[in-house]
């Protein structure tokens, strides 16, 4: 099997049938035992043909007059991400591609693939160019401003970098310098209300923290399991609990972390397909459900404690509009990283350090 055979067939599966790019491409990687060139490959064509899925049907559509099938379009997909994008040579781009298509189709299939090789393209949009749906453009341009969200739109098709911390967890930089921001020291105790896969709560937990990590679904809390002992954090406490109806009592947490669930805008580099699943309706839905988790848990932070609220968005609706909790005042210091004021907090844009995209609101308890 070769590697543009498991990538077509990851391709469809999220093309057509809605499968996870990470979940289906993990599978199909298993089975195919590629060498670790090949599997490279496979993972820049399917993510990198995913990002770019409305670019390469602008470059495709410019030589087709009647949609062609659902199979025959993920071929050319593919194609024109390895001739625009990937920058493969052309006869191998082309010649190729052309095998993964039905017999029937193959001579269309070679005949548009070679126009998109030969001819330059003029982009309708930077919506189209950077492939992105014309909504995520459009409000990150009202609240970013033109250079800033183009900027960080491009950032977001680039491959993420990795990033190791001294215990060996690969977490993105931007979560890194969340964890920093909560001042746990020994002995305090932490909560953290949406703690999966459990990043957060094992750096907190180095400090010398005891951190309640929880979540809503068992086999979230499996994942921070996992990875608390994975990297050896025995104060750690994975829980299966509802952010929203919180089974602790008021006043027991020296500090409580709110990572609330979110749109996801500012991790699009990393979630290949998230850009074409996330929809506006979703933003709204998801910021009253943010709401009801600081109603909910901000009572449990101690006197003197802090509430520290994270979102990896870049919006205001998901972050700086939500009220300042009850009995808290913002904390105004400026936390450790790259960070912009933003509002009453702070926010980091991909393109600040080539991390993703964060806002962070941190507030202490004063009575």
């Amino acid at each position: 099997m070769n590697a543009r055979l498991v990538a077509f067939r990851c391709l469809q599966r999220i093309d057509h049938e809605g499968a996870y790019a990470n979940l289906v491409l993990s599978a199909e990687l298993g089975r195919s035992k590629l060498e670790e060139r090949d599997r490279k490959f496979v993972t820049d064509l399917v993510y990198g043909t995913t990002r770019m899925r409305r670019a390469c049907d602008a470059l495709v559509d410019r030589f087709v007059s009647t949609n062609p099938s659902p199979e025959v379009r993920t071929v050319l997909r593919l194609g024109a991400y390895q001739l625009h994008f990937a920058g493969v040579p052309a006869h191998a781009a082309v010649g190729e591609t052309v095998e993964l298509a039905p017999k029937r189709a193959r001579g269309f299939v070679n005949a548009v693939l070679r126009r998109v090789a030969n001819t330059p393209m003029t982009w309708p949009s930077e919506a189209v160019r950077l492939s992105y749906p014309d909504w995520i453009v459009d409000r990150l341009v009202a609240e970013l401003g033109h250079d800033d969200a183009m900027a960080t739109l491009a950032m977001m098709n680039e491959a993420p970098s990795v990033t190791e911390r001294d215990d060996g967890y690969v977490q993105d930089l931007g979560s890194q310098w969340v964890a920093e921001a909560i001042p746990a020291q020994e002995g305090d105790t932490v909560l953290d209300v949406c703690a999966a896969p459990g990043g957060k709560a094992t750096a907190m937990a180095a400090l010398g923290a005891v951190v309640v990590a929880a979540d809503l679904q068992p086999q979230r809390v499996g994942l921070i399991a996992a990875n608390v002992q994975r990297v050896s954090a025995p104060t750690v406490a994975p829980v299966v609990a509802d952010a929203t109806h919180a089974p602790f009592r008021p006043g027991a947490f020296d500090h409580v972390l709110i990572d609330a669930p979110c749109s996801g805008l500012g991790t699009l580099r990393r979630r290949a397909d998230a850009r074409w699943r996330i929809q506006p309706s979703d933003v709204a839905e998801l910021a009253a459900l943010q709401q009801r988790i600081i109603l909910e848990t901000a009572p449990l932070v101690k006197p003197g404690g802090t509430l520290v609220y994270s979102v990896c968005t870049l919006l205001a609706a998901e972050s700086t509009e939500h009220p300042v909790p009850a009995g808290f005042e913002p904390i105004p210091d400026e936390p450790p990283g790259q960070w912009r004021p933003f509002g009453l907090g702070w926010r980091v844009l991909p393109h600040d350090a080539g991390t993703d995209g964060m806002v962070m609101l941190r507030y202490r308890r004063t009575g």
